[in-house]
């Protein structure tokens, strides 16, 4: 049987101390055995940007392609080879701006693939510059005067596109964050968790109230399906859908609140979620949605036999090298 360390290359690991990328890392690693493939059935596929590194640390086939394109091309290697466990590793920058247009098809399409999407809300390894998630005012070496648009959603940018799984991590909470990532190994279609990491370098402050194990309880609510949004401290408060809006209620204050129940299934719902922000409320993590689709994977539809071949052939001349 596979264990974590069989998913660990012998490349010296380079990114800067204490960057959440490490513990990302850790959490694959220990993963992936768990999904019960070989590991030439797995394959890693990244973008540009720190989260590229990640075909380099894990020994399994792996594919650094260019700016934006990864969802693409592992869209193009999952029809020619659907036997295959692929997944993306991309970065916000990398995903949400020169890359968006091929994220969101991806995400449209509901092939079967796993993307994460490692949100630090800045260019880390271009030095800094602000990105599409990062917050309105932050100042940076291109925005000096701070950032004026406001910044893009990634969990909002996967449901508007049709989502099938969607959710969000955090890169210190690793049992939590794994759970998720297990439960995104199996699901049938396109997978996409955003995961919160930070950059200690360029943006140290961006999740400084819910990467703090102290603070987390009360500034996000952990999404599980069936049960009610409850959070706080002492878990006192709840956030509850009632006539179409989101509101925050005191539990201890009220006992007759009427909670609401986590629902997977249920798209508006979701999208309403996902649209919850601090500091007025905490912010979500866990599944927001969960539910089964067509999938678009039947190679057969797009390729005739001797343009499989083809592509077969190119597919196993590049990937893998490493």
């Amino acid at each position: 049987m596979l264990q974590a360390q069989d998913f660990k290359t012998k490349q010296e690991v380079r990114w800067c101390p204490g960057c959440g990328n490490y513990a990302i890392l850790s959490v694959m690693q220990k993963l992936l055995p768990k999904i019960g493939l070989p590991r030439e059935k797995i394959v890693i596929v990244s973008g540009i940007g720190c989260s590229g590194r990640f075909p380099y640390y894990m020994n399994t086939y792996g594919f650094h392609t260019i700016h934006g394109r990864a969802p693409a091309i592992a869209t193009g290697l999952k029809l020619a080879r659907p036997d295959l466990s692929i997944w993306v590793v991309i970065g916000d920058g990398d995903g949400l701006s020169i890359g968006a247009n091929h994220l969101y098809h991806a995400i449209r399409r509901n092939c079967d693939i796993k993307i994460i999407l490692i949100n630090n809300k800045i260019y880390g390894l271009t030095k800094g510059q602000f990105s599409p998630t990062s917050d309105k005012g932050l100042v940076t070496s291109t925005s000096p005067n701070g950032k004026k648009e406001d910044s893009a959603n990634p969990i909002t940018f996967a449901l508007s596109a049709g989502g099938t799984f969607v959710a969000r991590g955090i890169d210190n909470d690793t049992k939590n964050l794994e759970d998720i990532l297990y439960t995104a190994a199996f699901h049938k279609g396109l997978a996409f968790v955003e995961i919160l990491q930070d950059c200690h370098v360029f943006n140290p402050t961006a999740f400084d109230d819910i990467k703090n194990k102290r603070l987390r309880e009360g500034n996000t609510v952990l999404l599980n399906h069936g049960k009610p949004l409850i959070f706080g401290k002492n878990f006192d408060k709840a956030v509850v859908l009632s006539d179409g809006k989101i509101s925050i209620k005191n539990i201890h204050e009220n006992n007759s609140v009427d909670l609401t129940n986590h629902d997977v299934s249920n798209e508006f719902y979701a999208y309403m979620l996902s649209r919850l922000s601090r500091p007025e409320f905490p912010l979500p993590i866990g599944i927001f949605r969960d539910v089964k689709k067509e999938i678009y994977d039947s190679p057969e539809i797009y390729f005739n036999s001797d343009s499989k071949k083809i592509i077969n052939q190119a597919i196993a001349t590049i990937v893998g090298r490493k």
